[in-house]
């Protein structure tokens, strides 16, 4: 079984690919699994370059393929400056808490959004670092909206659920029943193909 290191220490993020990539073969491994933990600056300026620089990090470190990604919020009808992009917890240069990002967020929704509602997309950034050589991949995923009336629930660590609404249910992301993700649950088996396709 080839072996391949995931460069992230988000439990979710290995979780995402770790069963897919087993099917064809490939034994997925994250930072937590090595000793070499690299403090690296992600100072690109998109979600490919971060990815990019991630990969190649870890890629000095081990000897086994990586690969690395990022990911990148943006969100239509408002300033270029207030777009988040990569930053969307980190504000004018302040790193924002969970209440303040609603805050933040519910704020622009009100003041440009339709009705109190901007939509926004998530936009990701891969890539594949194996023996010297680099490939990138990007996608999006399905647009949502941002509102500007928070849900009465928050989930801790992911505070722009609570005013993200799915368009297809017409439902807050904190009310979406475990029903209700597997129905939207996303196919990415083009991404876990351009993993295998850069790993053998």
């Amino acid at each position: 079984m080839k072996k391949i290191l995931f460069a992230t220490e988000n439990p979710s993020k290995a979780e995402r690919f770790r069963k897919k990539l087993v099917e064809h073969n490939i034994e997925m491994i994250t930072i937590k699994d090595i000793e070499s933990k690299i403090d690296v600056e992600e100072n690109g300026k998109n979600a490919i370059e971060n990815a990019l620089i991630k990969a190649r990090a870890y890629a000095n470190r081990v000897d086994i393929p990586v690969f690395a990604m990022d990911d990148n919020l943006y969100i239509e009808g408002i300033p270029d400056e207030k777009q988040p992009g990569m930053y969307v917890r980190r504000v004018n240069g302040k790193r924002l808490s969970d209440e303040e990002m609603i805050e933040h967020y519910s704020t622009l929704a009100h003041i440009y959004g339709k009705d109190g509602r901007l939509t926004c997309r998530w936009v990701y950034g891969m890539a594949v670092v194996n023996k010297g050589k680099e490939v990138t991949y990007s996608w999006s995923k399905e647009d949502f909206y941002l509102v500007d009336k928070p849900s009465d629930k928050v989930n801790p660590g992911y505070p722009l659920n609570t005013i993200s609404v799915n368009k297809k249910l017409n439902k807050y992301f904190t009310d979406l029943t475990e029903e209700d993700k597997t129905k939207l649950q996303e196919n990415e088996s083009d991404v876990v193909t351009f993993i295998v396709e850069n790993v053998f």
